[in-house]
């Protein structure tokens, strides 16, 4: 028997997937249990279009990604931190006050979790750092750390 899974079932598939089990453990264990649903033409009709909707929002991501790293790509972000003797800072600049920074300078709402930056920032100068925009989607900035 046919059957489109409503969850991931272990030994079975994933959420989605179309899949053929036996008559029995469809009718008295999937089904039943809400795991599955019987997989007539017009679920599988209705999985058809909502696979293609899926794939559209897909394409529409990665797409506006890629718009957004042709516009930040070799863009230099200004952050401004306190600084004690030597020109050393308090602290150091992390991730966060990155993605802060880069919201306000460019109006991009980034995630701290996607400002990969290659070392820890303890002085004032400029150091290069990826934003991940999406999957295989990087772009390559600078960030300029200045006295505040």
């Amino acid at each position: 028997m046919k059957v489109i899974l409503l969850q991931d079932v272990k030994g079975s598939g994933k959420k989605g997937d179309l899949i053929n089990a036996a008559d029995g453990y469809a009718r008295n264990f999937l089904i039943p249990k809400g795991l599955a649903m019987e997989a007539t033409t017009g679920a599988i009709n209705n999985k058809k279009v909502q696979d293609a909707a899926k794939a559209h929002h897909a394409q529409v991501e990665l797409e506006e990604a890629q718009k957004a790293q042709k516009e930040l790509d070799g863009k230099i972000v200004t952050v401004k931190a306190k600084a004690g003797k030597e020109g050393r800072l308090f602290g150091a600049v992390t991730s966060k006050e990155v993605a802060t920074a880069l919201s306000e300078q460019y109006k991009v709402t980034v995630d701290k979790r996607k400002v990969s930056l290659s070392m820890d920032i303890k002085a004032f100068g400029t150091y290069s750092f990826e934003l991940k925009l999406h999957t295989g989607v990087v772009a390559k900035m600078m960030v300029r750390v200045e006295e505040a």
